[in-house]
């Protein structure tokens, strides 16, 4: 599968000059003329974009995770991370539900892919994963703790609409499938094993 990278709104400029390079973020600057004539200095970040799935169980329960992560309050969220240098976001979904569940799907679907922030060059994948084999125990990085955590797609929605849960991009469609019984009945078939 082939995927696209999606078109920034406001993507950086050709003209941009990188400015900081740093171990996630690089800073991109240029000289934007304004409409009254006069110019200023403009920004953007870039960093390595990130894959996120949800893995659909034999049962058809959905596998979140609990994690903890340094510096940060205990979540539930997808597994997923960071798409390395060199890889495409098919790979990483693949290295990233491997290490963090320990299992192997054998059918992935995009479900999104997103900048979540204008003034940042970033996508998120989200990616839906079945036909899952456990092959592995999770192989964790030194800075996550994470306990896998099979839900109903009830349970689902409603963790996804708390406070604990992590990943803001699917809560509107946890929303209208909530809200709406047609939008409900749409991500039952997208979660639904065959």
């Amino acid at each position: 599968m082939e995927i696209q990278h999606p078109t920034s709104k406001q993507p950086i400029p050709e003209n941009a000059t990188c400015v900081f390079k740093g171990a996630l973020f690089d800073v991109y600057q240029w000289e934007q003329k304004l409409y009254d004539g006069s110019t200023a200095t403009f920004e953007k970040l870039k960093r390595p974009d990130s894959v996120l799935v949800f893995p659909v169980l034999p049962d058809g329960k959905i596998l979140l995770t609990r994690q903890e992560q340094p510096g940060r309050a205990p979540f539930i969220g997808a597994a997923g991370g960071r798409v390395d240098t060199g890889e495409d976001p098919m790979t990483a979904v693949k290295r990233e539900l491997l290490e963090e569940t320990g299992y192997e799907a054998s059918e992935f679907t995009l479900w999104q892919a997103q900048h979540p922030v204008s003034k940042i060059d970033w996508v998120i994948y989200i990616f839906i994963a079945k036909g899952l084999r456990k092959t592995a125990e999770l192989h964790l990085d030194g800075g996550e703790k994470i306990t896998p955590l099979p839900v109903t797609l009830d349970e689902f929605i409603e963790i996804g609409l708390s406070d604990e849960f992590l990943d803001r991009d699917i809560v509107p469609f946890l929303y209208e499938a909530k809200l709406y019984p047609e939008k409900r009945v749409a991500l039952e078939a997208l979660f639904r094993i065959n």
